[in-house]
């Protein structure tokens, strides 16, 4: 018996073939000289007028073969793709995780749509910003957010200074040079905060998501090989088109 999974990997060479003749029958109708035919002969006046030997050109395509020509392959393509969406309709498959049942009897549709939203949320959790590695961070309950040790800096003043490089003397007044001094005025207590994730949660998630990717492309494989029945869908649609 054929399985869904087969026809699956022939539709793709059978559209190319159907849409290739329908193409080329497209081309071949636009060109009007070889629809055309003409006959014609001579009869001169009397009988002993000039004889001139008869013409003729056939007719080289005909519109009804160029129907039936597309008629043909496009039937064969849409018997393809009926079957395979027919097929589509009852093919299911159950995505287990770990050994157990997260989604049960899943059809094979969605599980190519929950395919691709899983590879776009890997990208994005991927990309969640984390704790800077260089901190000890904990959980601060009161603000739900990551907070660092307080660490505690001093906070300076310049203050200026008198520095005597030479006594006064009677003759001379002292020589003074005036400096800033870095006096310690306070102290700062900075705590830092973050809502960022930690990196082994962000590992955790990829890893849930790798894990879930595996399961559905198992099941979507289990669901194509489900075993097709044949649908002879292009016969009764090209039967009351053409006929």
């Amino acid at each position: 018996m054929t399985k869904l999974n087969q026809i699956l990997a022939v539709e793709k060479g059978v559209k190319a073939d159907a849409q290739r003749k329908v193409t080329d029958a497209y081309h071949t109708i636009q060109k009007s000289p070889l629809l055309s035919g003409i006959s014609r002969s001579y009869q001169p006046i009397d009988d002993e007028g000039e004889q001139l030997p008869p013409e003729s050109t056939r007719v080289q395509v005909q519109g009804g073969n160029v129907l039936k020509d597309v008629g043909v392959a496009l039937t064969r393509l849409f018997d393809v793709t009926a079957t395979k969406d027919w097929t589509n309709c009852s093919a299911r498959a159950s995505v287990t995780v770990d050994g157990e049942t997260l989604l049960d009897d899943v059809p094979v549709t969605y599980l190519l749509f929950l395919e691709k939203q899983l590879v776009d949320l890997h990208t994005f959790i991927s990309k969640l910003p984390t704790l800077d590695p260089s901190e000890t961070w904990t959980l601060d309950e009161n603000t739900d957010t990551w907070r660092t040790e307080p660490v505690k800096t001093t906070r300076t003043k310049k203050v200026p200074r008198n520095h005597v490089l030479a006594e006064a003397t009677d003759k001379h007044p002292a020589q003074v040079q005036v400096y800033n001094e870095d006096v310690v005025v306070g102290y700062w207590t900075k705590v830092t905060f973050s809502g960022a994730l930690p990196q082994r949660r962000v590992n955790e998630l990829l890893g849930r998501v790798q894990k879930l990717q595996d399961a559905v492309k198992y099941a979507r494989e289990e669901a194509n090989g489900t075993e097709v029945v044949d649908r002879r869908i292009g016969d009764a649609v090209f039967g009351y088109l053409l006929g």
